[in-house]
Formats: structure tokens, C-alpha cells, sequence
């Protein structure tokens, strides 16, 4: 298994392949319908989509993070 320590990382890897997947899919879905090729078309999509998405998420998390953390408020303790 992989350390803790590269739990940023690891989130990025799966969260950019699954995003990637299924945007890739749709987009290709739409732009050119269910063609007998479909399958060729959404994994040569997909490969630059995880590409591009990867990087993209490693660079962009921190600043939604950030942004959460502003747009949410504390819950006050009822107790």
C-alpha cells in the first residue's frame, strides 16, 4: 500500500482518472454519437483528457480548498 503522506497525490490520481473517464465519454457521446468506433474515439480522449486533468487538479485543489473553507462557516457547539 501507499503512505498517507501522498494522500494529496493519490486523491488527484484517482479523482482525475475517474473525472477524465467520464467527461471524456460524454463529450465524446455528444460530439459524435454512438458511432461503431466510439470506444477508439473515448480512450484516445481519454488518455489526453487524464493528461491535462492530472496536473490540473494537483495545481487547482489547493485554491478550492481555500475557497471552501470561505464560502463554509463553523458550526457552533450547541452543547
Amino acid at each position: 500500500m501507499i503512505s498517507r503522506k501522498h494522500h494529496k497525490i493519490v486523491f488527484s490520481f484517482f479523482m482525475a482518472l475517474l473525472m477524465s473517464c467520464i467527461m471524456s465519454f460524454v463529450i465524446s457521446v455528444f460530439n459524435v454519437g454512438m458511432v461503431s468506433n466510439i470506444i477508439d474515439i473515448w480512450l484516445n480522449a481519454w488518455s489526453f483528457a487524464f493528461l491535462v486533468a492530472f496536473p490540473a487538479i494537483i495545481i487547482v485543489s489547493p485554491i478550492v480548498h481555500k475557497l471552501v473553507n470561505i464560502v463554509l462557516h463553523e458550526e457552533k457547539d450547541s452543547t
